[in-house]
């Protein structure tokens, strides 16, 4: 069984973008930890099932992001699931939880099932529209955190800013709170300089668009990534 706490970088693949063998097997084989499959819209079993078969082709492990019922299907290593804590729309928080639960339930295997809790931060962005997320700020951001761990329990927490390049003084103030909980860092992560930033501020960096707008400097993430130590925790902040 992998070890999803040894992990420091992971590329997200949109089973709803074209991306060919030579892509792919670059990708897989790059040395990330992980490849996770999923995406805002356009997301079905069939393109589910053929990003599955492709990647399997490789060794590193696959997870499925679950972002609707009718994609779901075994043969992934994990299953994510997304929890957005800044949704003012309960079906993003409990209910596609709920469907599922009743739908599945007992086929679960628990141990490979984690939860994520999300806080959207690029209003601009399909995803941030998409679970009809409000806007706050980095105090809520920090709150968040902690309720997610604290309160929740949570495995994962996720800053998501799809699309956009994030603020680095906000992940490392999350990451300073967080103890057991992970701090999952994605959005517009455009060369290796930006992925050693965030690296530095968050236990896991998601490179995604950048497969698809520039594979090399994409590819170029992982060793910047796996290069880089996290700060210290509960340090004071410059």
């Amino acid at each position: 069984m992998y070890n999803i706490r040894e992990w420091r970088h992971v590329f997200k693949l949109d089973p709803n973008k074209a991306i060919s063998d030579e892509q792919l097997e670059s990708v897989c084989e790059s040395g990330t930890d992980s490849i996770l499959v999923g995406g805002t819209d356009g997301v079905t079993l069939d393109n589910t099932l053929n990003l599955l078969a492709r990647i399997r082709r490789f060794s590193v492990p696959c997870v499925l992001e679950i972002s609707n019922l009718e994609s779901i299907t075994p043969g992934f290593d994990f299953f994510f699931v997304p929890t957005v804590l800044n949704s003012t729309n309960p079906k993003w928080m409990t209910d596609l939880h709920r469907e599922a639960v009743k739908s599945y339930g007992e086929f679960i295997n628990w141990d490979e099932m984690l939860v994520e809790g999300y806080c959207m931060l690029n209003p601009d962005s399909k995803a941030f529209q998409a679970t009809d997320s409000k806007l706050i700020d980095n105090e809520d951001v920090l709150a968040y955190a902690m309720i997610a761990e604290k309160m929740f329990h949570l495995p994962i927490f996720y800053i998501e800013y799809s699309g956009m390049y994030g603020d680095p003084a906000l992940v490392r103030q999350v990451y300073q709170k967080l103890e057991n909980t992970l701090l999952f860092y994605g959005g517009g992560i455009e060369n290796s300089a930006q992925a050693k930033e965030m690296a530095e501020r968050a236990d896991v960096i998601v490179v995604g668009n950048l497969i698809y707008e520039n594979t090399e400097a994409a590819l170029q993430t992982v060793n910047a990534v796996k290069t880089t130590q996290k700060l210290e925790k509960r340090k004071a902040f410059n």
